[in-house]
């Protein structure tokens, strides 16, 4: 599990790039707080995705790797800003008002708006070695059969995940 864990930094890091952007730009936050942000928001996706990260299933978690701000703020999001002093009211004043991220292994993308299009952040093809380690029995390939999270979406007919898949989670 700790190699799993090692192989989210990067996905982990464009997601937590993309919302500090938002806050340099849009924020007064100095460089102190906006590395504190991003280092707990780091340190917290990965201590709560590390169960929850299958870099052989991509798709399982995804839900549960979904950061959202809509409504309600994401809770770790908002502990993140709290830390360096941003009330959740001044984060939303700060973030996108309907903001649907997915962190799954391979990719990061992005839906700003309920009828937005989904956009890229980061994107990465499975090494060799991913498919080698599973314990899944099966010889195909992941790299020929990857489909993102959210192409497997639309093709089932649905722009977002309905709630009760939001909520699902796997072990």
């Amino acid at each position: 599990m700790l190699r799993a864990r090692a192989t989210m930094k990067p996905e982990i890091s464009a997601a937590v790039g993309f919302l500090s952007r938002f806050l340099r730009v849009k924020g007064h936050v100095n460089d102190r707080q906006l590395q504190t942000f991003s280092q707990t928001l780091q340190d917290m996706l990965a201590e709560q995705y590390k169960h929850h990260w299958f870099p052989d299933r991509p798709c399982k978690g995804s839900g549960y790797r979904c950061i959202r701000i809509n409504h309600k703020m994401d809770p770790l999001v908002g502990q993140a800003g709290q830390r360096i002093g941003l009330s959740i009211q001044q984060l939303y004043l700060l973030l996108p008002s309907e903001l649907t991220l997915w962190v799954d292994p391979f990719e990061v993308s992005y839906r700003i708006g309920e009828d937005g299009s989904i956009c890229v952040l980061y994107e990465s093809q499975p090494s060799a070695n991913v498919n080698s380690s599973a314990s899944t029995g099966t010889n195909s390939s992941l790299v020929d059969s990857h489909i993102s999270c959210k192409e497997e979406l639309l093709v089932l007919g649905r722009t977002s995940p309905a709630k009760p898949y939001m909520m699902t989670v796997s072990s």
